[in-house]
């Protein structure tokens, strides 16, 4: 089932909007375990929570993958900071919008 992006879904309970909270704000404190924790614990629960997981998880991947192609060359070791700093404001702003109730989409 997939929500499109910047649009609520149907009233998603208060724990639900807490959960898919806590799989944004966990990518950029554990990076890409605490997504996909909660995708695996809440998956057949909670359409929402399984829906905003998996985003959360697919952009700590990408951002895992990003940071492992720039930490090898000089130039990119230049630019680790920004996607750190990327991650870090793309993740409250999923948070910030998942607690709304809205599924989000990050913007990559």
């Amino acid at each position: 089932m997939g929500f499109e992006a910047g649009q609520p879904v149907g009233e998603p309970s208060q724990d639900d909007r807490m959960w898919a909270l806590l799989a944004h704000v966990s990518g950029f404190v554990v990076s890409i375990v605490g997504p996909l924790v909660i995708w695996l614990v809440k998956k057949e629960e909670s359409p929402f929570v399984e829906d905003q997981a998996k985003e959360a998880l697919n952009f700590q991947l990408s951002v895992f993958i990003a940071a492992l192609a720039l930490s090898a060359t000089c130039v990119g070791a230049i630019l680790l900071p920004v996607v750190g700093i990327g991650s870090v404001v793309y993740s409250i702003l999923a948070a910030i919008e998942s607690q709304k109730g809205v599924a989000y989409r990050y913007p990559y």
